[in-house]
């Protein structure tokens, strides 16, 4: 088995990568935001534009970065597809063919 494969992946991510993930981007925007609330002025619209932009980059890195990793689970998972088929000469989520019927000839 690859050591990509969903056996070798945990069940739930935990809650520090979870803060990691999602926490810091969030904290980035709501942190423009406030930073534009106290000051609506020249370095206000900065500041925010600049929290809020990083905060919106982190988010969309950890999204890209997540579409990756399943696009290399699917990848896996048509591999060991394909093994499959290779060896027992169906797909796995096919059906066993009924063996073909004994027919003769009759001349």
């Amino acid at each position: 088995m690859s050591p990509l494969s969903r056996a070798s992946w945990p069940g739930s991510p935990s809650l520090s990568l979870l803060i990691v993930r999602y926490g810091l981007g969030l904290i980035l925007v709501i942190a423009g935001v406030v930073v534009l609330v106290i000051d609506p002025g020249g370095f206000g619209v900065d500041g925010f534009a600049m929290a809020a932009g990083s905060g919106f980059s982190v988010l969309m890195l950890n999204w890209l970065y997540r579409l990756g990793v399943k696009s290399d689970e699917e990848r896996v998972e048509e591999e060991e597809a394909r093994m499959y088929l290779a060896e027992h000469g169906r797909w796995p989520d096919e059906a066993p063919r009924p063996p073909a019927p004994n027919r003769r000839r009759r001349v």
